[in-house]
């Protein structure tokens, strides 16, 4: 199930319980139950992979002592079957909300001590509010069940190229925005943010061999999930990252803990706290043994994404060893004081980044000594500018600030990262190649133009320590100029020829052969067509073969990679080791933009990773599997889940039909492209009406389709067989009505008949490619991974060197037309334009008013009345 199909579901979900709940309280009973099910599937599978058979599995219950504690240890709780989220839906019309009123008191009471921090009270809020779900019993249940049934088809099994509760989280905030968390700050970590963050501390942290990170504001725990799953692709066992949360709201705090659990890290790497950051921190112990617990947490890594400007209170504090020597937030702005919490945690190895409003860069006051404090003890270490409108419910501009206790330099690395994006409905995502770049930037402390400058503390100084991104790097574009003797007599100034400079030095013999010099500034284009000109050119010829030369063997690369070594390959780690690949290739090749490159890259490896997951877990037997296509249709006024076909489990019916049955699809497409010539020969036949034919009943109200029924009528009752009408239409005009009506009817049964056909043809074709993909033999299963993985992302990348012609193309083309017409020959054809109307007037008549207002106009043109 993708994210649409996902968020269709919630939304519709959501619409039925309005009335029973308020609307941001939704999400917090479907994230409870969706929890519920991971727990009930993780216990049947535990059972399963130990030898339980399905009797077994039946048989479980809490009296069970010696199984209770078997399943405690392995999982760290139990549940009886007839607690199970299965156990519910085979229930049918005997559930009731007192079945998980029961489970859900029976989970808390049988959490092993082993694990009960993490999973004490993590249901509560779903407990507690399940009587909010109706005034009575029955109307609990019917709201339950609703729930129970959309939640048994959501994924939960890993294999998304997304997170599923994080996405639940995130969209329900997003809809619900206006009583969802907008009023206290709550904004959802956007995925692309969380990569961004992840990829940062993960870069740093790549030696390590044991690794604790911190979200001292975890909400739905997306920023430790990523940065757990970026920091796993360096070290060689994931299971040696502890993730430490603290978050101030009980409902987000278990989801927070929900969110790890599901994500199968181990409960003992899990620590989390339900209290206010800033009132409650840690040094953590437990009371019953203060000593053995104790636990001042610092850290390898911190993450966070704080309630933007949050009022605090800063009384009191002023010996909190978090804020000694650096000074207190202001009471209406926590923005320091979570940044400043965040330091004090960590290790003096370790690295911090946090999203922060990015008024923090410049706003005076208690903030900017702050800011001066950590310039000159030497903490801040990149700034990075974000996108405009990147977060869900607010277009609060946002900055990402990376801190660290220690630092062998002294400069700031200030990155301008607000022009790269896509466009995704209201809001705008950082792309993959987006994040690499920044991400890239900050590893290598590179200065870029118009991207990225490393800053002197100094220059700081010098500007009294205003962080204001554009006082130090400018993205804006520069503003186009004109040049006043190119405008007036013509030419190509070469000074604007000159700034292609790196294409030119990248195509050698191209600028010569485009412009015509003529020993002044300015230079005559020397082709009539720029495109075939450019296209032909022999230093172009050469760039493509050079960049084709570069990938002639990558191809191979991929199908040993990907193909060959599917079962083994490292999921967490390939991408990265493909794209390593790719800038060694491109790396000495002039105007390739390798993050162009890389995310053709990443836009395949997004679509390969689920196939190459489901074939790791599920074995190789599941590319010739095929899974029940559901779709949701209206039934009764209501949308309603029901099967429409089949698709494939790993191969797609496309593919097939493009391959191993070609034949096939060929005809059915002849089929449909004679039906499309039928439809045409409909519009043909009707724009040859006259209008007062149209007017007839065989033609609808709109006029622009025959009405089939009349059309049949008017046959019947002008010839009594369409036999007849043929032998007998030859006595009317090509042009009669008469006769075009007997070729519509022609028609109309052709038409029939080719949809029955294409319908009884596109049945047998779906039902055979089903067939043919159960009994594919595993070397057409190899080839055809081959042509799903290995050909798109090869097609991708080919298309890098045309794409950066036609940039070129259209900037020659830009410069061309920009001087193309001089002012002089403007001033020209205004001059004749005028004259021609003048002359035109001289032909016209009327009365003496009429004549002198035309006599005055005619002033006008020739400039007569000028002053």
């Amino acid at each position: 199930m993708n994210k649409q199909q996902l968020a269709s579901k919630i939304w519709e979900s959501a619409n039925k319980m309005r009335s029973k709940i308020e609307a941001n309280e939704y999400k917090d009973y479907i994230l409870g139950f969706i929890f519920y099910k991971y727990l009930s599937d993780t216990e049947v599978k535990f059972c399963r992979e130990n030898d339980f058979s399905a009797d077994d599995i039946k048989a479980l219950t809490e009296e069970d002592a010696e199984t209770v504690a078997f399943i405690q240890r392995g999982i760290g709780y139990f549940i009886a079957y007839n607690n199970l989220f299965g156990a519910w839906i085979e229930k049918g019309r005997d559930f009731d909300v007192s079945n998980v009123r029961d489970a859900l008191s029976a989970f808390s009471r049988l959490i092993n001590a082993s694990h009960r921090k993490v999973f004490d009270r993590i249901l509560d809020t779903l407990q507690t509010g399940l009587s909010k779900l109706g005034d009575s019993s029955g109307s609990q249940t019917k709201a339950i069940s609703d729930l129970i049934q959309l939640i048994k088809v959501i994924p939960m099994d890993g294999k998304q190229d997304y997170d599923v509760l994080g996405f639940i989280y995130e969209y329900l905030i997003s809809m619900f925005a206006a009583n969802a968390g907008k009023k206290a700050g709550e904004f959802y970590t956007p995925h692309e943010v969380s990569l961004l963050m992840s990829e940062v501390v993960a870069y740093h942290l790549k030696d390590r061999r044991t690794i604790d990170i911190y979200d001292p504001t975890s909400g739905s725990g997306s920023l430790l999930i990523n940065i757990g799953r970026s920091v796993a692709k360096h070290i060689s066992d994931s299971d040696n990252v502890k993730y430490y949360a603290q978050e101030i709201k009980e409902n987000t705090y278990n989801l927070t803990r929900m969110n790890l659990v599901m994500r199968g890290i181990l409960p003992g790497n899990i620590f989390t706290r339900n209290g206010d950051t800033l009132e409650d921190d840690w040094p953590y112990f437990d009371e019953s043994d203060p000593v053995g617990t104790y636990n001042p947490l610092y850290v390898d890594a911190v993450v966070s994404n704080p309630p933007y400007s949050q009022a605090w209170d800063p009384s009191g504090k002023d010996g909190d060893p978090r804020y000694s020597g650096f000074g207190l937030a202001p009471k209406t702005k926590a923005d320091f004081a979570f940044l400043l919490h965040d330091l004090f945690h960590l290790k003096p190895d370790g690295i911090m980044t946090i999203v922060l409003p990015h008024g923090v860069l410049f706003r005076g006051g208690e903030e900017g000594e702050i800011r001066k404090h950590l310039i000159e003890r030497n903490h801040i270490d990149a700034i990075i500018g974000l996108p405009a409108n990147i977060f869900f419910g607010t277009g609060i501009p946002t900055i990402i600030m990376v801190l660290k206790r220690k630092r062998d330099n002294t400069d700031v690395l200030i990155i301008d990262a607000s022009k790269g994006f896509a466009k995704v409905g209201k809001n705008n995502q950082l792309r993959a190649s987006d994040i690499k770049k920044i991400a890239d930037t900050v590893a290598s402390r590179e200065s870029i133009d118009k991207f990225s400058r490393l800053v002197t503390q100094q220059e700081i100084r010098d500007n009294e320590y205003n962080l204001n991104i554009p006082r130090y790097v400018d993205s804006s574009e520069g503003a186009e100029t004109w040049d006043i003797y190119a405008s007036m007599f013509g030419g190509i100034p070469k000074s604007e020829i000159d700034a292609l400079a790196p294409y030119w030095a990248a195509l050698p013999s191209l600028k010569s052969a485009l412009f015509a010099e003529d020993g002044s500034p300015y230079c005559g284009l020397a082709v009539e067509d720029i495109e075939t000109a450019i296209v032909g050119d022999a230093s172009v010829q050469r760039f493509k073969a050079n960049y084709e030369l570069a990938f002639s063997n990558f191809a191979a690369l991929l199908k040993t990679e990907l193909v060959d070594g599917m079962s083994t390959l490292d999921l967490g780690k390939e991408e990265t080791r493909l794209a390593g690949e790719i800038f060694a290739r491109v790396s000495a090749m002039p105007l390739v933009n390798k993050y162009s490159v890389y995310q053709a890259l990443d836009d395949e490896w997004t679509k390969t990773a689920v196939d190459l997951e489901i074939i790791q877990t599920e074995g190789f037997a599941a590319a010739k599997k095929v899974d029940p296509n559901m779709v949701l249709k209206k039934k009764d006024g209501k949308d309603q889940e029901v099967q429409d076909g089949w698709v494939g489990h790993v191969i797609p019916f496309e593919l097939m039909q493009a391959t191993l049955l070609k034949n096939e699809a060929d005809a059915l497409r002849a089929k449909e492209d004679e039906l499309a010539e039928t439809a045409a020969a409909f519009d043909e036949i009707l724009d040859s009406l006259s209008e007062e034919d149209k007017e007839s009943d065989f033609v609808n109200e709109a006029k622009d389709a025959f009405v089939n029924a009349e059309v049949a009528k008017r046959i019947k009752a002008d010839f009594s067989t369409l036999a007849k009408a043929k032998t007998a239409i030859h006595a009317y005009d090509e042009d009669a009505i008469e006769r075009k009506l007997v070729r519509v009817s022609e028609l109309i049964d052709s038409e029939k008949a080719l949809k029955a056909a294409i319908k009884r043809n596109a049945e047998a074709l779906h039902l055979k490619t089903k067939a043919t993909i159960e009994a594919l033999t595993d070397a057409q299963v190899l080839k055809l991974l081959e042509l799903k993985w290995v050909d798109p992302l090869i097609t991708a990348i080919h298309r890098t060197p045309d794409g950066i012609i036609a940039d070129l193309v259209a900037k020659v083309r830009a410069l061309a037309d920009k001087y193309a017409v001089t002012y002089a020959e403007v001033a020209a054809e205004i001059a004749n334009t005028k004259s021609s109307l003048s002359a035109l007037i001289d032909g016209l008549t009327g009365d003496d008013f009429d004549m002198k207002g035309l006599a005055e106009f005619q002033s006008l043109l020739r400039g007569e009345n000028d002053e």
